[in-house]
């Protein structure tokens, strides 16, 4: 009897063990995460755009989880994608510069190195920008099963590249010389293998970093795709239409990946991300819009605006569109003003699929934010603070404190975003002592950047001049 007894205990702990669970402990999830580049935060319809429309973004946040103050790496995009890879903030990362392949330290770990050693299939599809080809940062050599697509952002600018790089082999584009026409659309190519990469993977779990060019680089996209025909017929711009025909055209394509996870009876398996990798740039500007045609960084409900645009540290600069979505763990249609960034992703990553993080990480996870405090089984950590440094810019954030040295021998600035979130008015002499609790934090958080090398940087220039291939004497 006694033993009978002890068995009963035994299973109604282990039951009750099992159902108090996180329930994201129960099976590991699949991880898509698909990044827009240089997206502005207001230039999706569920923000109230008023004239680019993106349907199957607007479902996701519906479905999902979407962010009011989730803030990119960097506002340049090589050094944002090191900051998301490795968990770091960009006073402790080894790409700071947007200048031309500058590469990760060799065995320097990333999200998908951490995933590979949880038997995750890893696969990138897109620009990737933290080693160009003949260095120590090339994907496949951090994590990546597979990377396809651009190594190098300069190449990345063309639609129509002579070749696409698939693990630092040439892959040929059929008729296509570079610059702005060809017969082969880059970009198809690149969603397609990674449409092709979660088929195969259907039966194991995987990491699918889908780092997608629009609507950055040349503005161009083949005249019949559906999405140019919302827009050909406008009055406005060539290059406006363009970039508005591109945005649609990746909300279809995010619209496909959510398609193809429910064909494949993976929806519930897997949780996805999209969010833009910097902040918005103000082109196409003219007199009656001179935060640019399309306003990125101009709320269209309140004019309210953030200040600078890419490559600033203002909130211009850094501000992304976020959205999560994960049915059966996330609740829908929810709106967080949680504030994190870049950093956070690893971790939170990893709390998901149960890896274990890097120690030299600046992250925090948000799984709480995410899936609820009860099921995660601890409250939301929040930052101490939040730091970025990019060409002689500094900026640290300490809840609705931000200190800003907007460059070299130039005054700090200091601003109360929870009453100025356009940061016009500097309140540095009002509240000396939090600029100087600020600025100690900034000289704390800096490291010299040990950069990753190069050991061929032939092959490496030969994709940045791929970008114009046999066109550019043309």
């Amino acid at each position: 009897m006694p033993a009978l007894r002890l068995l009963l205990i035994l299973a109604v702990t282990l039951i009750a063990g099992f159902t108090a669970a996180p329930a994201h402990a129960v099976e590991k999830p699949n991880v898509v995460y698909i990044m827009a580049d240089e997206l502005g935060y207001y230039e999706l319809s569920c923000m109230g755009h008023p004239y680019i429309e993106t349907p199957h973004i607007d479902r996701m946040a519906s479905e999902g989880l979407r962010f009011t103050q989730a803030l990119a790496g960097s506002s340049l995009c090589a050094p944002t994608r090191c900051v998301l890879m490795t968990g770091k903030h960009s006073g402790h990362t080894s790409v700071r510069t947007n200048g031309g392949g500058t590469p990760l330290r060799a065995g320097e770990a990333t999200i998908a190195s951490m995933l590979k050693q949880q038997g995750y299939a890893t696969g990138g599809f897109g620009k990737w920008g933290c080693g160009g080809r003949g260095s120590t940062g090339v994907p496949e050599d951090h994590g990546f099963d597979v990377f396809f697509g651009y190594y190098d952002q300069v190449h990345a600018h063309s639609y129509y590249p002579p070749y696409l790089i698939r693990n630092s082999k040439e892959i040929p584009l059929p008729g296509n010389q570079g610059g702005r026409s060809g017969e082969t659309y880059a970009h198809y190519v690149i969603v397609e293998r990674a449409r092709d990469f979660i088929r195969t993977n259907r039966n194991q779990p995987f990491f699918c970093y889908m780092p997608v060019t629009p609507p950055h680089g040349m503005f161009d996209i083949p005249e019949s795709d559906p999405a140019w025909q919302k827009y050909a017929d406008r009055d406005w711009p060539l290059e406006a239409k363009r970039y508005a025909a591109m945005v649609t055209m990746l909300d279809r394509n995010v619209g496909d990946v959510l398609s193809l996870l429910k064909e494949l009876e993976l929806d519930e398996k897997t949780i996805v991300c999209f969010c833009g990798d910097n902040g918005g740039n103000d082109y196409f500007r003219n007199d009656d819009r001179p935060r640019g045609f399309h306003g990125p960084n101009v709320d269209p409900e309140s004019d309210s605006q953030f200040r600078g645009r890419k490559g600033t540290l203002y909130e211009g600069g850094l501000r992304i569109p976020m959205i999560v979505r994960w049915p059966g763990q996330i609740d829908p249609g929810r709106v967080s003003d949680l504030l994190w960034y870049f950093p956070d992703v690893l971790p939170t990553v990893a709390e998901l699929t149960g890896a274990t993080p890097p120690d030299d990480i600046d992250g925090i996870s948000i799984v709480p934010e995410l899936i609820g405090e009860e099921a995660a089984g601890r409250e939301q950590p929040q930052h101490d603070y939040l730091y970025w440094e990019l060409n002689n810019q500094i900026a640290v954030r300490e809840g609705t404190w931000k200190a800003i040295r907007p460059g070299k021998n130039k005054a700090w600035e200091l601003y109360d975003l929870s009453t100025d979130i356009s940061e016009e008015n500097s309140v540095a002499d009002a509240h000396p002592e939090v600029l100087t609790r600020l600025k100690e934090i900034a000289e704390a958080a800096h490291e010299p950047p040990v950069e990753g090398s190069f050991f061929n940087r032939k092959i490496h220039e030969r994709d940045r001049w791929a970008k114009w291939g046999d066109t550019r004497s043309k």
